[in-house]
């Protein structure tokens, strides 16, 4: 036998992990986002200041890519401590570095003060952030869906999905009442760093989680009985996943195109494109990111609960067809060059994110057997960061100055949407509510 999704569980999360996953998620994506605007308003003349204005933030973006390139390798080694020493273990782990690295950025001197060495250490720190916001995904997803009973997997995972959002909306809160309150000297000049400073924030959570959560029943279990020679925990669980599920974690990871593809324009490729190229307020596009990552955070709930009514499957095509239908009148809105118009393409583009974001938590947890959950959902999720997410801003970026269209965007914001599409369909439901048993094809295949 192997271990079950339903033995050892309770029939609800209980409250002070539900806070306590979406306080840590939120304020680790925080950590994560604010690096976004930093490069697109900062980093360039900082840390570039002999590049050209385009050169200098194609370079930033390139260092805020650096993040999405370390995210897989934070998924496969703490998607593999997760699955041998426990969820919670790797997740505070994770939690005290990207606090750490955030900090360690807010401090970190200019080019003119310390020359090539400060793009240097800057690449460094950004890297440290990927590997750690890699391997915290999944552990705060999986201390959710595994504590929460079979019907109620979907909404428990939207209290990491929701950090998401709720991350840009703290960066940008950050970055507006900054901006607001310095003249633009003193917000270039040192400014700027007083949000990766709040990141101090995420201590007294770390220490929460470490004394008051405890791990998952499902993980409890396994160690219960790793004596027994058919339930042990794996003692390789990355090569069990490559093995025996490398076409899941593969559609798994397309799941996320379209949602990262529009997420990242959205909170990084706007901000600089507005700016720079149609002389729009800072102020304003960053009231507009936040207005629809509000709208995101209610979305993303309410998602995740009516895919434990009508299936994950559903909820997934529904948002993806609505990104890949928006995605020309996007730019024909944001080119307008109005406050109305952009505001518009990104609410509805968030509209449509998250439907399908928020019941990847629960849909690629169910997709993989329990021991080697925390692997193959990490690997998933994060192979659709490095191929997608980190590359989104530099792409548009580069889209823009070789084609001079925003029309070149959209046609790879349709191209996303596709491949999301098609994932979803070449993958099997897995929500209870829509099928006989929850458990994936590689679970059975284990018994």
């Amino acid at each position: 036998m192997t271990v079950s999704d339903q033995t050892a569980q309770v029939p609800r999360t209980p409250k002070k992990l539900l806070v306590a996953a979406l306080i840590a998620s939120s304020i680790e994506w925080y950590d994560f986002f604010i690096y976004a605007t930093a490069a697109a308003l900062v980093f360039g003349h900082l840390f570039f200041p002999d590049a050209s204005p385009l050169i200098g933030v194609l370079l930033s973006f390139a260092t805020f890519w650096a993040g999405f390139i370390a995210r897989p390798i934070g998924g496969l080694v703490f998607g593999h401590l997760g699955d041998k020493i426990g969820r919670k273990p790797a997740v505070v782990i994770c939690l005290i570095m990207m606090g750490s690295a955030t900090f360690l950025i807010g401090v970190l001197p200019g080019a003119s003060s310390i020359g090539v060495l400060a793009p240097i250490l800057l690449v460094t720190l950004r890297f440290l952030q990927g590997i750690a916001v890699g391997g915290q995904w999944g552990g705060i997803v999986l201390l959710l869906t595994e504590n929460a009973g079979g019907g109620r997997r979907g909404m428990a995972g939207t209290f990491g999905q929701m950090g998401v959002p709720l991350g840009v909306i703290l960066g940008n809160v950050a970055f507006l009442v900054a901006g607001a309150v310095l003249s633009p000297e003193a917000f270039q000049a040192w400014g700027w760093r007083i949000p990766f400073l709040a990141s101090a924030a995420l201590a007294p959570v770390v220490l929460f989680i470490q004394l008051k959560i405890e791990d998952t029943p499902v993980f409890r279990e396994l160690q219960q009985r790793k004596e027994e020679q058919d339930a042990q925990v794996v003692r390789a669980p990355l090569m069990q996943v490559l093995r025996s599920s490398k076409r899941t974690v593969l559609l798994g990871a397309g799941l996320l195109f379209a949602t990262n593809s529009v997420f990242y324009i959205s909170i990084s490729g706007l901000l600089d494109y507005g700016t720079r190229e149609l002389g729009m307020p800072r102020q304003s596009l960053l009231a507009v990111t936040l207005v629809s990552s509000v709208v995101g955070v209610f979305v993303i709930y309410f998602a995740g609960v009516l895919s434990d009514r009508w299936g994950r499957r559903p909820l997934i095509l529904v948002g993806a067809g609505l990104l890949a239908v928006w995605a020309f009148p996007f730019f024909w809105l944001v080119d307008t060059a109005s406050i109305a118009g952009v505001a518009i393409a990104a609410t509805v583009g968030s509209i449509g994110s998250s439907l399908t974001y928020g019941p990847v938590a629960a849909y690629l947890s169910e997709l993989f057997a329990p021991r080697v959950r925390y692997s193959g959902a990490s690997l998933a999720y994060q192979l659709a960061a490095i191929l997608v997410s980190g590359g989104t801003p530099f792409i548009m970026t580069a889209l823009l100055a070789a084609t001079g269209t925003s029309a070149s965007v959209s046609a790879y914001l349709l191209l996303m949407g596709l491949c999301t599409l098609a994932s979803t369909l070449l993958l099997r439901e897995t929500s209870p509510a829509r099928t006989a048993t929850a458990r994936p094809r590689e679970a059975v295949a284990e018994a």
